[in-house]
């Protein structure tokens, strides 16, 4: 244990603020006594419960001021104080609560807490640095097997299609496990009305949720076997709600955004119980000539996204406006931001479950906003890069996707950027051609070329 302490240190580095905090924690507390006296007095009546307490203060403190990378080495160094605490280190309470504060993350896959914390750390550190491993799933076949949206969990990824098919790998050796076929039980209004618009994976039971240009919702178990099968949650109705944009969910809530027809632009429902709870809304009324377009020509402009952004909140956007909805009292929005008509590239925008959005504009300016206020926490651009010190510009289409700490944009080029500071990093070695989907999550980044099929970059296996 103590070998892995120190590797954890020695990959987020040894930053002089995170010793300070982590060595300097007694002085804190005392009254100028020396290093040694303090050590005796004050450290052998402190509780453990107290220690591991100030202790996970310390970690939680480095990872908000100097990012969560910060936390690996503070905590190292506060147990490094004496034998005492040493001991305390042992602790998988402490590491559980490290590991749900510092990286928001509350399921554990490996066998202890302390190590789940090192492999966090570790794969955060190894997407900042450029380490992972690439492999290709699927080759580009016929048009009509042409990707339309991709969802990632911890273990699975799944790919909807233009003809209506599912695809789910297992993950990380990218298996396919599963695959739904659409059910062409009933007319269709339009040639790729059956096209998948969006999916999520539920949990207790495996499942996956998936939804149709139509507004039909499926929802299919991952334990049936490589054949597939699913039942049909919920039935759509173009004639009254128009055409499903983008659909996205979790085990609490489904959220589809819908254009085509005035006032029924969000639609919600529980998960649980598979029941529609709400339907309401205007914000994409301004687009519902170009959503029908969508029925009968693929390369129509997208015309709305939805994302799920931090506990009980969903945003949705058009090319001129994002809306943060509050799902705890569905038709509620939290906050508007109105941009100039047709400014947003909604291919562009993503957000993470730690309440952040990101967003590009038809100019190549992405900007990461706070969710619900939606103020901006940095900009870059992301059609420029660097080159032998000069700046050069590439004009394209941008398609973004974020985990915690990342911004990963795909145009001509995919490049990632820090989504606190704006900090370009890097470019990916593999130049995959024309980006139509793409997704992240805090291991794995996973992308469809209409040029190369789909790819996927994992940056916890190094």
């Amino acid at each position: 244990m103590a070998e892995e302490r120190q590797r954890v240190y020695e990959e987020g580095g040894s930053s002089t603020a995170a010793r300070r905090r982590g060595l300097g924690l007694s002085l804190a507390v005392s009254t100028g006594e020396a290093p040694s006296l303090r050590r005796r007095s004050s450290v052998a009546v402190w509780p453990e419960h107290f220690v591991e307490s100030v202790a996970a203060q310390v970690a939680v403190d480095a990872a908000l001021s100097e990012g969560r990378l910060a936390a690996g080495p503070a905590i190292v160094n506060f147990f490094q104080v004496c034998s005492t605490w040493h001991e305390i280190s042992h602790s998988e309470i402490l590491w559980q609560d490290l590991t749900n504060r510092v990286w928001s993350h509350h399921h554990r896959h490996l066998p202890s807490w302390h190590a789940e914390f090192i492999q966090l750390h570790r794969t955060a550190q190894n997407f900042r640095m450029r380490r992972s491993v690439h492999s290709r799933l699927l080759a580009p076949t016929c048009p009509a097997r042409s990707c339309c949206c991709l969802s990632i969990s911890d273990t699975y990824l799944a790919a909807g299609f233009l003809d209506g098919n599912v695809c789910v790998f297992i993950l990380p050796n990218g298996a396919s496990i599963a695959n739904f076929s659409c059910h062409p039980s009933r007319d269709r209004l339009g040639r790729f009305s059956q096209c998948v618009s969006g999916l999520a994976f539920l949990s207790n039971p495996n499942r996956v949720v998936f939804a149709y240009r139509d507004g039909d919702v499926h929802v299919g178990l991952l334990n049936d076997g490589p054949l597939g099968t699913s039942h049909r949650a919920h039935e759509g109705n173009v004639v009254v709600d128009g055409l499903l944009l983008d659909f996205t969910g979790n085990n609490r809530w489904w959220v589809g955004l819908f254009a085509g027809a005035p006032g029924r632009s969000w639609h919600v429902w529980d998960a649980n119980t598979e029941q529609l709870i709400y339907v309401g809304g205007s914000l994409t009324d301004t687009g519902a000539l170009m959503g029908w377009h969508m029925l009968t020509d693929f390369g129509a402009p997208v015309v709305g996204r939805v994302r799920l952004a931090g506990p009980g909140m969903a945003v949705g956007c058009s090319s001129s406006r994002i809306q943060v909805m509050d799902l705890e009292n569905p038709g509620f929005v939290i906050n508007e931001l109105v941009l100039q008509q047709g400014e947003l590239a909604i291919d562009s925008v993503d957000a993470t479950s730690e309440g952040r959005i990101v967003y590009v504009d038809l100019n190549g300016l992405a900007k990461v906003c706070r969710v619900p206020m939606l103020d901006e926490v940095c900009s870059f651009d992301a059609l420029r890069r660097d080159v032998q010190g000069q700046h050069h510009i590439e004009v394209g289409r941008v398609v973004a996707c974020m985990n915690w700490g990342y911004v990963i944009c795909f145009s001509s080029w995919a490049g990632v950027w820090d989504s606190h500071t704006g900090e370009f990093l890097y470019r990916f070695r593999e130049r995959i051609g024309d980006v139509v989907a793409a997704v992240a999550n805090n291991r794995y980044v996973a992308a469809w070329s209409a040029d190369s099929g789909l790819h996927l970059w994992d940056f916890g296996a190094m």
